[in-house]
């Protein structure tokens, strides 16, 4: 019944495109309006939009399928619900079946499509808020026709799940709470019985298989945080933000193996906005706001796997004017990078290293670019 009723309020098409809709040259960007009312589909082939809305609540794209021929999505405040839908628009599901607490108390965010196409991982989010306003979040993945959760993870406070190149790990960043130290590189003896510390939460990287037989702890910091894990496009190696304390980030990597040893790449703190990997894996790229005296505002950096990154790292793209640089985004086949830049959103065509302003009315989230596995028609 749910479904049905979901279509019935489904599709309003902001900008026309052929109706060969399905038949789009490609590769697709996808990205949300500011109002978080719409998601627009932009072929940077052809140069076609369409603006797909799927009734009230904030939209969120998260991805496409591996053939390129459905959208992932939420959609929903707090506690969004996931759906796919047809690139037309048609023939939306909703995704997350949950009996195991009312509508209303539990959500889901950050879904990823497993490379083959067999699996969605995702946060599901539940219970009952704690002091603070948060509920339980936990690792769990889905059949792509939807279903009930399975659960990667069980301590409640796990996010961010990326999936490696191959398909066989997924990556994500686990909290746990901490009595605090006399300084931020200190940890303490254990709080006496009785007495109250607030705690601090922190992150390490963790991974899962992906038929949830083997995990581990990716990185193990006595203090500080870590956040975004991503894997290398070669997926040899994971990078990953570390935070000593809030605000104060630092660009850092790992093998993706058991007992790896992390390696430092800077060593001045900066904020750290995004970072992603060049289609080659040879570097980081990073949108970093005062990374040098001379340089406040966040601009695109390459970050180098050797060396000191402090002193090594390069402005990528410097002659083409991409101030206030954040979620960069290449496409599958490395020619086009998308990113907002001043508030708008920027398709740069590597190759002649020309700049197209597609819009300054989108959300404050990364585009997404449909996947290798595009397909001219989607049948």
């Amino acid at each position: 019944m749910r479904h049905r009723l979901f279509a019935l309020c489904l599709l309003v098409t902001l900008f026309v495109i052929p109706a060969r809709a399905q038949e789009a040259s490609g590769p697709l960007l996808a990205f949300t309006t500011a109002a978080q009312d719409a998601i627009i589909l932009y072929d940077v082939t052809t140069g076609d939009r369409r603006a797909l809305s799927f009734g009230e609540g904030w939209h969120t794209i998260w991805g496409f399928s591996p053939d390129g021929c459905r959208l992932l999505f939420t959609r929903g405040g707090s506690l969004a619900r996931l759906y796919s839908a047809r690139l037309d628009g048609s023939d939306p599901r909703e995704l997350v079946q949950y009996a195991a607490a009312p509508d209303g108390t539990w959500g889901v965010w950050s879904p990823r499509w497993s490379p083959d196409g067999t699996r969605i991982a995702l946060v599901l989010i539940e219970g009952t808020p704690d002091v603070n306003g948060v509920r339980d979040h936990r690792i769990a993945w889905i059949p792509p026709e939807g279903g009930a959760p399975a659960f990667y993870s069980v301590t409640g406070d796990e996010h961010e799940p990326e999936w490696s190149p191959d398909g066989r790990w997924l990556a994500y960043i686990s909290y746990t709470e901490r009595v605090p130290g006399a300084d931020i590189y200190s940890t303490a003896a254990p709080t006496p019985a009785g007495q109250f510390t607030p705690l601090l939460r922190e992150a390490d990287v963790w991974v899962v298989s992906y038929d949830g037989t083997s995990k581990y702890a990716l990185t193990t910091f006595p203090t500080g945080s870590a956040r975004a894990p991503r894997w290398s496009p070669d997926g040899d190696l994971v990078s990953f933000i570390y935070s000593p304390s809030p605000g104060n980030d630092l660009f850092w990597m790992i093998a993706s193996e058991p007992g790896a040893i992390p390696t430092q790449l800077n060593f001045e703190w900066s904020l750290i906005l995004d970072a992603i990997w060049l289609p080659d894996s040879t570097a980081i790229l990073g949108a970093v706001r005062d990374w040098r005296d001379d340089i406040s505002d966040n601009r695109l950096w390459t970050i180098p796997l050797v060396g000191n990154g402090d002193a090594d790292a390069r402005l990528y793209l410097d002659g083409l004017g991409l101030t206030y640089a954040d979620y960069p985004r290449f496409s599958p086949d490395g020619r086009w990078l998308a990113l907002r830049s001043e508030y708008a959103l920027a398709l740069v065509d590597l190759p002649s290293q020309t700049v197209t302003l597609l819009d300054e009315d989108i959300g404050n989230l990364p585009p997404v670019w449909s996947n290798a596995g595009f397909a001219a028609s989607c049948g």
